[in-house]
């Protein structure tokens, strides 16, 4: 199998897959910019998935935990709609976001730990995937 190299020295086959983990970012924080919404949307609505930590450090009112979560994941939702159209300013600020998303689900642990767990990695992943890709010329 041949590649071919563009006029910038890199091979084809090497901006497929720059471009295969900018979109696989793209979807991940589309997908868990949902559950943040979601997730939101239950805190702010006082739903009993949550579990009641009496004695936790960082302790915050449920329904303001909740639009955080809200105002949150509808920014990863918006920023993720730029890293499909490739703009820089949505890789960078979609690295900042997923950062304050991790942040975000560090805190709700007690709340809810097996999901913040999951999202914790998936906003890893997120990181990691616009992390590796070289910027495009």
């Amino acid at each position: 199998m041949t590649t071919t190299t563009t006029h910038h020295g890199r091979s084809d086959r090497t901006g497929a897959a720059a471009g295969g983990l900018v979109t696989f970012a793209a979807v991940l924080l589309f997908v868990a910019g949902i559950l943040d919404l979601f997730r939101g949307i239950m805190a702010i609505a006082d739903d009993d998935v949550f579990v009641a930590t009496p004695n936790y450090i960082f302790k915050f009112d449920l329904t303001s935990w909740g639009w955080i979560q809200l105002v949150l994941g509808v920014i990863a939702m918006v920023v993720s709609a730029g890293l499909f159209s490739r703009a820089l300013w949505a890789r960078v600020v979609g690295v900042g976001i997923a950062a304050l998303l991790i942040i975000a689900s560090f805190l709700s642990i007690p709340y809810y730990p097996v999901w913040s767990l999951t999202l914790i990695a998936l906003y890893g992943f997120v990181i990691w995937a616009l992390c590796v890709v070289r910027r495009e010329p």
